[in-house]
């Protein structure tokens, strides 16, 4: 049988898998009592993906069939330092699946030349999980977080950009439009403060919990580093309704 490597975003591991990029979200949301029927977000890796630092040639060796003929569902070869050693040119799809197991495949892009918004909501969700307010665009902030030169830095990193509504243009008095998140009166402040302070960047939470609101996916997914960024565009609301509606209507509710 075939078997697929999975970079899981989290928690942060490398998964070798006889199960396709479907089946293997399936699995993960609804198929192990390790997770209790949450999100899943993970990248497909190239198959012909190599490391020095992986051991992926004993992972082969385990990544078997059952004696009945089963498939082997997951074997993790790492679950420390993922991101940092899996190269941008080897991520293909990052598969997003909700609490009930159904998966939206997101192929990556070119990114945008432009981005809306004076002031930016990022939430990190790979290695680290802050959620950030900033005045740099999506292409700024990957610079900005992977350099090595500033003191708190990644080698990588994968982000997604949250809706901040008319927050976007005017902090003090822009209307939140019904935005779900829990501490919009700190968002507001923090992006007064940005705006009031000079700063680039605040840090609104340290520690974000990995519940993604999808209706509230500004643009899409971004995983970059020194040498760039992979864009992955999140479908608009209309288009989630008529192509993906299935998967839509199982991510609105859960």
């Amino acid at each position: 049988m075939e078997t697929h490597l999975y970079l899981l975003v989290f928690p942060e591991s490398l998964v070798m898998s006889m199960l396709g990029p479907s089946e293997f979200g399936a699995y993960l949301a609804t198929g192990t009592k390790k997770r209790s029927r949450e999100q899943a977000m993970y990248f497909q890796l190239d198959s012909g993906f190599e490391s020095d630092y992986f051991d992926l040639e004993k992972a082969k060796k385990s990544c078997v069939p059952h004696e009945d003929g089963r498939p082997k569902y997951s074997v993790y070869i790492s679950t420390y330092r993922v991101l940092e050693h899996v190269t941008l040119d080897v991520i293909g799809d990052l598969w997003l699946v909700t609490r009930d197991g159904r998966g939206l495949a997101l192929q990556h892009s070119e990114a945008p030349e432009e981005y809306e918004g004076q002031y930016h909501l990022y939430q990190e969700l790979c290695p680290v999980h802050p959620l950030i307010a900033s005045r740099m665009n999506a292409k700024d902030f990957n610079c900005f977080i992977t350099n090595p030169e500033v003191t708190v830095s990644v080698p990588r990193i994968c982000f997604v950009e949250m809706d901040l509504a008319d927050l976007a243009h005017e902090p003090s008095s822009g209307d939140t439009r019904n935005l779900p998140y829990n501490n919009i009166e700190h968002i507001r402040d923090c992006l007064i403060e940005l705006a009031t302070k000079g700063k680039t960047t605040k840090t609104i939470n340290r520690i974000q919990h990995e519940h993604i609101p999808y209706r509230c996916v500004k643009k899409g997914f971004f995983v970059g580093d020194e040498t760039g960024m992979l864009y992955y565009p999140f479908p608009s609301i209309k288009d989630m309704e008529k192509h993906h509606h299935y998967w839509w209507r199982s991510a609105e509710l859960t």
